[in-house]
């Protein structure tokens, strides 16, 4: 059987599809989200997309009440659904976890119950993706890989980057960088452009926030950087409360981004649109009510576009060898 071929029918946990992006690449995009991330970033506004299996959410705003409906308790094999104080039913998550069809969901009338992640084939993805091709040719927009890391289902993701630059679909990804190194190079001759966080240079503050230190993630941006000149790296900074917001953090971001000439730089103010997904997921919000100071936002922005602006006005023996 042909490399196409196995590409083509390659599986791999996805929890969300998204047209007419046009912030995550250049262009107008179609963004693949696939489950499963090494980070747990206290800020993360995709709580569904960290764990690799599937996750059961629960929309009390839809539900009909068990006295009216009550499918999902019958439905459920584990008993791991059952009546609560109110007429709301309660999830045992530690019942449910190991149950993979989640047939409470497939029985609720209303979607109170979600089921974030399913398998699908890189085929079926692309069909979804190519509806919008006439899009992409104007546009010069294409396909987005995100997550979680995209990356982490290493044999899904280049199988759906393979496919699609077989079918002549342009592709981006969005990536924390924390997979192994010869990942990042496999994906690379794939990509036309990456957009590649780097929310912290201090490696114990980075795990105490994330769960994770920041060597590979940082080597990995290097390899990026130089072993493929020819690709457009943006990178990103999650600007978060309490962690990075703060002229020490930014200014150090900015001086290890300095020697990198061709790489762009973007800083996204943290938001709180993931909440009510914790909710859903049964899972406290790590960061609280807590929101960003804007006034701060624009000075750490004006400090870092400073620093970088530097870089087009040193002579270019002295950024080489930076």
């Amino acid at each position: 059987m042909s490399q196409e071929c196995l590409d083509s029918q390659q599986k791999g946990m996805v929890f969300n599809i998204q047209k007419f992006s046009v912030h995550d690449g250049p262009g107008i995009r179609t963004i693949v989200f696939l489950k499963g991330c090494a980070l747990r970033c206290r800020w993360c506004s995709n709580p569904e997309s960290q764990k690799a299996e599937p996750d059961l959410a629960f929309n009390a705003g839809r539900c009909l009440g068990v006295s009216k409906c009550g499918h999902c308790i019958v439905a459920c094999p584990y008993g791991a659904i059952r009546l609560g104080d109110s007429d709301l039913p309660v999830i045992d998550r530690k019942a449910c976890a190991s149950c993979t069809d989640k047939a409470c969901a497939s029985a609720c009338p209303a979607q109170g119950l979600l089921v974030y992640g399913k398998m699908r084939t890189v085929d079926d993805v692309l069909s979804v993706v190519e509806q919008d091709m006439a899009f992409y040719v104007r546009s010069r927009g294409g396909l987005t890989l995100s997550g979680g890391e995209p990356l982490l289902q290493k044999d899904y993701a280049l199988a759906l980057l393979r496919e699609a630059h077989e079918r002549h679909i342009r592709c981006a990804i969005e990536t924390c960088g924390m997979v192994p190194e010869e990942t990042i190079r496999a994906a690379a001759p794939y990509l036309r452009q990456v957009l590649f966080d780097i929310k912290h240079l201090d490696p114990e503050v980075h795990k105490a926030q994330t769960g994770m230190t920041n060597e590979r993630i940082l080597a990995n941006f290097k390899i990026l950087a130089e072993e493929f000149p020819n690709l457009p790296i943006r990178a990103r900074t999650p600007v978060i409360p309490g962690f990075n917001d703060n002229a020490k953090t930014i200014k150090a971001i900015a001086e290890f981004l300095q020697p990198f000439t061709r790489v762009e730089y973007e800083m996204l103010p943290y938001h709180r649109l993931g909440t009510q997904k914790y909710h859903f997921l049964d899972r406290p919000v790590p960061m609280g009510d807590v929101q960003l100071n804007q006034k701060k936002m624009h000075v750490l922005q004006d400090l870092a576009q400073s620093i970088l602006h530097e870089r087009l006005h040193r002579p270019k023996d002295k950024v080489q060898s930076a």
